[in-house]
This record gives structure tokens, sequence and C-alpha cells, in this order.
């Protein structure tokens, strides 16, 4: 590249460039808001002042043990102050975070420990069990802490060396840490959920997550000093970066152990919650709560959710519950949300009905994505926009991961083309949202024609009786396969198979609807997504 006039005597320094990290987010609010209450957890109470100290504690005591510059510190925590107190030490000492899914059992977590070398494993009691065996399958050999959460009443067994405030208070809370060496050094690892084969270890950089933080602060329209409710995982995508996000605007986080109504109304009227992100699950649970439960909410608050777009009739009931819905789309690849359905003001004016199909779009990209496309996956170009054409859904920019851990295929396959492929099917809208319309391997070919599972969905959720539905291909000896859809009805409701297929005939074309019903409890992950591959298994028994 030929210089130009700008390029002589004008290089970058420290005094004009230091490595993007959002580590600087808490120790800015400590500086400047040492007395905000940053974690409310029961009853702890715990300002920034104390927060950034401990976190800076953390960071010492792992030094003292020798961890360093990629060095793996794992971590199976609940949403607690100890989470967030690692998404700060941890990275402190330039070592990685490997936030550990909670539900997942033994051989995964040794897979994952042996993978990622975890050379610390701090363990909640409540998941000491699946721990120790997993430990026991793994072929490294950490030091392991326990952590006493005060919230936890039950009698998991302590496994670790040493507890965790112990191991806080050898540390220095004036530990001189420092930034990263470079803003492209890891910062966290994330485990996909290895639904086939072994999981994939995808890995964060601190310069992602400084602009995913900073992105979710912008598109959520936070101002200054949110209180933020913990419903979603932490240990999913790292919270979606919000334990950096709300530290940047001092706000509050509040820990919640647990996701249950009660619970969750308790702490938005006790302590103003303004935002919380979290699945479907969370709306049903917030919904379907007993008036008993129920508390008036202080003010509109703000929820983000991810997995399917809401249907209509949740949106409605959202709405008259007093939450602000907004949907949101990504993957652990992105850091979690990138894109947003970022909302027109003259939509208000929309009726229902056009209002919920503007809200079943994905949308647009963050602000801190660059780009945002669904382009044929064989020609790597752009596919018509004019929301029929389908291609697949692609990304590019600071906030797509690093690369998948020690798998060089997997990387180069995700990255073909200069584009990452997320592997989601979709269709532009004239007006440049997207619209997701299946995953690649969930599309349904019957008799040579194509049906989206989320349309035949759709379609299933606006029935009344009806709770969650998830639609899969059951084989077929004529059509190849049809649509198998798996249904779980709204308590007290009552409705017939028969009854929900004249239903989708009345709202689908005929090859799309489903030729079979089935009312099961529709299985999950941790983070509330349905696991359509063992719907898939399961629709082939019936």
């Amino acid at each position: 590249m030929a210089k130009t006039p700008y390029d002589t005597d004008l290089d970058r320094n420290p005094a004009n460039f230091q490595p993007l990290t959002p580590l600087g987010f808490l120790e800015r609010s400590a500086a400047v808001f040492p007395d905000r209450l940053a974690i409310v957890h029961g009853a702890l109470r715990r300002d920034y002042r104390d927060f950034y100290a401990r976190s800076r504690r953390l960071a010492s005591a792992l030094a003292k043990r020798g961890i360093g510059r990629g060095d793996t510190v794992a971590v199976m925590l609940a949403n607690t102050p100890a989470m967030l107190e690692c998404h700060y030490g941890v990275p402190m000492t330039k070592a990685v975070l490997n936030t550990l899914n909670t539900r997942l059992d033994a051989p995964i977590i040794a897979f994952s420990l042996d993978h990622g070398e975890a050379k610390v494993v701090i363990v909640d009691r409540e998941y000491s069990k699946v721990m120790k065996e997993a430990l026991a399958l793994a072929k490294v050999k950490p030091l392991v802490i326990d952590y006493d959460d005060p919230e936890y009443s039950g009698a998991g067994e302590r496994i670790g060396e040493i507890e965790y405030e112990d191991f806080v208070a050898q540390g220095d809370p004036d530990f001189a840490w420092s930034m990263p060496d470079d803003e492209w050094d890891a910062i966290t690892l994330n485990y996909t959920s290895g639904t086939t084969g072994d999981p994939k270890g995808v890995v964060y950089h601190h310069r992602g997550a400084y602009l995913l933080a900073t992105g979710n602060v912008v598109t959520c329209a936070m101002g200054k000093h949110p209180v933020y409710l913990w419903t979603l995982p932490m240990f999913h995508c790292n919270g979606w970066c919000f334990p950096w996000s709300i530290s940047v605007m001092a706000g509050t986080h509040v820990c919640l152990r647990y996701v249950r109504a009660a619970a969750m109304y308790d702490a938005i009227a006790t302590h103003k919650v303004t935002h919380l992100c979290g699945a479907p699950i969370v709306m049903a649970t917030l919904l379907n709560a007993p008036a008993s439960e129920k508390k008036p909410l202080p003010h509109v608050v703000q929820f983000f959710t991810a997995a399917a777009p809401p249907p209509e009739a949740v949106l409605a009931a959202m709405k008259d519950a007093g939450f602000n819905v907004t949907h949101l789309y990504g993957l652990t690849e992105c850091y979690g949300p990138a894109v947003v359905n970022d909302w027109h003001e003259s939509w208000d004016a929309l009726s229902g009905a056009e209002q919920a199909a503007k809200k079943a779009r994905q949308g647009v990209r963050y602000g801190a994505l660059e780009a945002l496309d669904v382009l044929d996956p064989d020609t790597m170009q752009p596919v018509a926009r004019d929301g029929e054409a389908m291609g697949e859904v692609m990304m590019r920019g600071n906030v797509v991961m690093k690369g998948y851990l020690k798998n060089q295929a997997s990387t180069q396959a995700a990255f073909k083309g200069g584009w990452f492929h997320t592997g989601d099917l979709g269709v532009m809208h004239p007006d440049g949202y997207i619209q997701l319309k299946d995953r690649s391997k969930d599309i349904i070919i019957s008799g040579g024609e194509n049906i989206s599972s989320i349309e035949v969905e759709d379609a299933l959720y606006k029935h009344p009786a009806v709770a969650a539905a998830a639609v899969v291909a059951k084989p077929d000896e004529k059509w190849g396969e049809t649509p198998c859809a798996f249904v779980e009805l709204k308590p007290g409701a009552k409705a017939s198979a028969d009854e929900l297929v004249a239903w989708c005939k009345k709202n689908l074309a005929g090859y799309k609807v489903p030729r079979t019903i089935v009312f099961a409890e529709i299985p999950k992950t941790s983070t509330g997504k349905i696991q359509k591959f063992k719907l898939r298994q399961m629709a082939k028994g019936v």
C-alpha cells in the first residue's frame, strides 16, 4: 500500500493508542461513583468501590498462584456476585474466563475443562456433584475453589482446596492490573451447546467485548444508572456482555439465583428494575404467574428477548403487564445479540397483527456490527430484497468471534468468503430488515416443497390454548418428510389434535399443515432454546 503524507511521523504511541477492553469500565465507575450501588444479591449490597476492590483482590490472588496471560480459569457459577467479579478479576490477570453451562453433564464438562486446559475451577456448591464427576473424568488437574453462596440453602459438598471468600481475602485490593498486551488477546471462552458431537470453543477478544458491551448500551437506550435484573444466565455468551455493559453506565446488577415469578416481581418492584433480558420461557413465567405473586411495576420495564420471535398474543400480554419487548438476534459466535428489531415510531399506528408481523423480524445490525446480509451460500451474492428469496444470514465485523479454539477447519468453514456463516436461513425485506425462516438443518422439505418450521409454529402459537410449539420433520414414505408439531398447552386449557390441525388449515397452505400433533413437554436447553435434535428423534417414533 502506498504511503501518504499522513503515514510519516504520526505513529501510534501510549498517548494516543490504548487497547480496547471492557475492564476499564469498572475502574471508571469505581473512581467516579464509588458509593453507587453496584450489586444486589439477597440481603447483600455492594457499591462500586467494593466491587472494584474485590475484583482486584481476585486478580491478585490468581496471579499469586501463577495465573497469567493465556491461562484458562473455568467457573461454574449461578448469577451471583462472584460471577460478576470473575468477569473482571480473571481478565485483569490477562487470563481467559471460561463460564461453564451449569446444566451440562459431567462428560461434556470434562471435555471443556480438558479442551480449554483449565488451570483453575471455581465451583458453586450447588454444582459440586457434577463437577466432582467431571474432574474425575478430566485429564487436567486444576486448582479447585469452592463458592458458598449465602442464597443457596442446599447441601452441596465442598470439593475444593479453598473457599472463594478465603481465596479473595489473600489478594491485594490495590493490585496493579494492566491492560491486555493486545486488544485481540482472548478475554473469554464460551462453548457452544454441543448438540452434535463435541462442543466448539468460541473465543472472544477484548476488543469485541468492549464494542458489544457499549453496543448494548446504545441499542437498549440505557441512560445513566440503569437497574438490570439478571435472569439471563451469565454463563451464556457472558450474559450477552451485560456484566460489562451495566458497569460502563454505573448501573446496578440485581442478581437472581433462581428465575421464579415471585422473585422477579419482587425484585422489579423493590429495586425499580429498568431492564432485563430473557428467553421466551421467562416471559411465560411472568405472564402465567398467579395473581398473588404479581406486583405492579414501577414503570415500563424494557425486556429484551432472543430465540424465536414472540407470538402476537404474548407481545400483547407483555405490553398489558407493563413490559416493552424488543426482539434481538445473535449467536455465541457474535458475543450474543448483534441484531435488533429497531422499532419505528410510525409503526405504532399499525394494527396489532401488522405490528406483530414487524416484531417477528430479527431486524438490522447493531451499530457495533459492520455488516449483516442474506447471501446465497454458493455464490456469496445477496438474495433479492423482496422478503421471499431465501439465503443464509451472514455477518462481518469486530463483534464476530476470534475463532474456534484449536479447530482451524471449523473456523475456516465459518469464515468462508470473508463472512461469518450463521447457518440460519432467512430473507431480506425491502426496508433492509432480515427475518429468519429456519436453521438450515431445520427446514422441512415435503414433496419437494420447502416448509419453514417457524411459520408453522407461528400459526400454532396464535391458537389461544397453545403455550409452546415446536415443529420438526417427520420421515414419510410418500412425501419424504412432513411437519410434526410438538405442543404444550396453557395451564387449564384444552385443545385436541384435530382442532389444532383445523386451526392451521385456516392459517397455512395445505402442504404446510402438520400431519402429526404430539402433546408433550418440549425439551429445552438451560437458556430456554428448544432442542429440535431431540424432537427429531422423538418424531421418528410417533
